[in-house]
């Protein structure tokens, strides 16, 4: 395997200018916005929730005639006029029980509370405009389809009913006539946009990547982790190779680099014979649309915790969620933000890593989320969602599960999106501007998306 080359001088001299900068950032936040999203927040669609069984709290209970939850939110992408893109994930947790969930979009608006005002409310909001909607329609989502038949692999629209069983009931027509993605084909959990306006999907079934034009419908078939092997990986499935990575552990995270040019994959669990506090991080050339052989580690503080997230500050430095499975009514909460640099590393590929956030330990001193306390913290089980908006602030949100729960109390979990200011800017954090935003936007609309390769 092929590993970042450090020798020459000036890529020694940014590291060494990387390590300064990331010693001298020190830990902490302070709540500057907060919005929160009821559990029971649906979207029009196919009946879900058929083959759960009900949440242990007794409410929100399934099955959803001709609804789908807008929930389980796993990345998030800038939206327009202050609007986010959020990724729903496979639906109810696990292959076996979303066949009717499906892969979607969403669009949303908060209307963050700051010390100057605000509700606290989140609203569904045009995919083209980031203007409010009064409900999560059709204007307000993308919803992932394999309407060209380019996959590779069996979904769910191929059946007469879900998993292909009478047992089950039939698969909904719009599924079926639409070939719409369901939580049963691909388990989805990062989402990045190239230059091109494409998305590229993280999946932790194969674990594949996945790539759609920006209406959604994939573009090619689903691209396999060389080497690596899911136990619902097709290889595995027709016996033509063995799983070497536990059940829901391929890719988590993703991060696109400024230049969109490479994603860097990292998964959330260790592949067999590596060291089991030791995730790998894979570089893939979007052009190529290849692992390039680029390979990094990052490093867990206890085998027992998992990753949530990864997005890039700069082209080789990037924000990684690190969580474990507690919340405030179970354990004790490990939620921390770290920022690690793939140009400090150690024998091995080991990335540097330096804590940016404790999401257990956020000053708020306006109380905004009402709580009677200056103290914020964020219990969720999962916490998958992380987006730098200027130097200083980031867009924090949890999965919230749906319509499981117990992150702060015994009940479903809302879905909660934070502002928090750092107690030190990132310096060279690179963004996109409006302009460079604009222009990317209008080359992309000049272009058909069922032309696209």
């Amino acid at each position: 395997m092929r590993r970042a080359n450090h020798a020459h001088t000036l890529a020694l001299t940014l590291a060494l200018a990387a390590g300064l900068s990331n010693e001298a950032l020190a830990a902490g936040g302070t709540l500057v916005g907060w919005a929160v999203m009821a559990p029971d927040t649906f979207s029009d669609g196919p009946t879900s929730g058929q083959m759960i069984s009900g949440n242990p709290y007794g409410t929100h209970l399934p099955p959803y005639p001709d609804r789908q939850p807008v929930q389980g939110f796993s990345a998030v992408l800038p939206g327009e006029n202050g609007s986010f893109l959020f990724l729903s994930d496979n639906g109810f947790g696990a292959r076996g029980n979303s066949a009717d969930a499906l892969l979607r979009l969403y669009s949303l608006r908060p209307d963050f509370r700051t010390a100057e005002g605000g509700t606290g409310t989140v609203s569904a909001s045009g995919l083209l405009t980031g203007l409010p909607l009064a409900r999560f329609t059709e204007p307000a989502r993308i919803t992932l389809n394999d309407a060209n038949e380019r996959l590779g692999v069996p979904i769910q629209a191929e059946h007469a009913y879900y998993y292909d069983s009478a047992a089950n009931p039939e698969v909904a027509p719009s599924i079926r006539f639409g070939r719409l993605l369901t939580g049963a084909d691909f388990d989805v959990e990062s989402v990045r946009q190239d230059a091109n306006c494409n998305f590229w999907f993280g999946d932790e079934f194969g674990p594949y990547l996945i790539k759609t034009d920006r209406a959604g419908t994939v573009l090619r078939s689903e691209i396999p982790l060389p080497g690596v092997y899911a136990p619902e990986h097709r290889d595995v499935v027709a016996g033509r190779a063995r799983a070497n990575l536990a059940g829901s552990g391929g890719v988590e995270g993703m991060a696109i680099s400024p230049r969109g040019d490479r994603l860097y994959t990292l998964l959330e669990k260790p592949v067999a014979g590596d060291p089991v506090d030791r995730l790998r991080i894979d570089e893939f050339d979007i052009e190529q649309e290849r692992y390039t052989g680029v390979r990094y580690f990052y490093r867990l503080e206890a085998p027992e915790h998992a990753i949530g997230d990864m997005t890039a500050v700069d082209d080789s430095r990037f924000l990684v969620i690190e969580r474990n499975g507690s919340t405030a009514t179970s354990g004790v909460p490990f939620k921390k933000i770290y920022l690690i640099d793939t140009r400090r590393v150690v024998s091995g590929g080991l990335v540097s890593k330096t804590e940016l956030v404790d999401l257990m330990n956020i000053a708020d001193p306006h109380d905004l989320n009402a709580d009677g306390s200056t103290l914020f913290t964020f219990p969720y089980v999962t916490i998958e969602s992380v987006l730098p908006l200027d130097p200083w602030t980031l867009l924090v949100a949890n999965d919230n599960n749906f319509p499981g729960g117990g992150g702060r109390e015994l009940a479903a979990d809302a879905t909660e999106l934070l502002k928090v200011r750092l107690a030190a800017p990132l310096a060279g954090l690179r963004l996109e501007g409006p302009a460079e935003r604009q222009r990317r936007l209008m080359r992309c609309a000049r272009v058909e998306p069922e032309t696209r390769s």
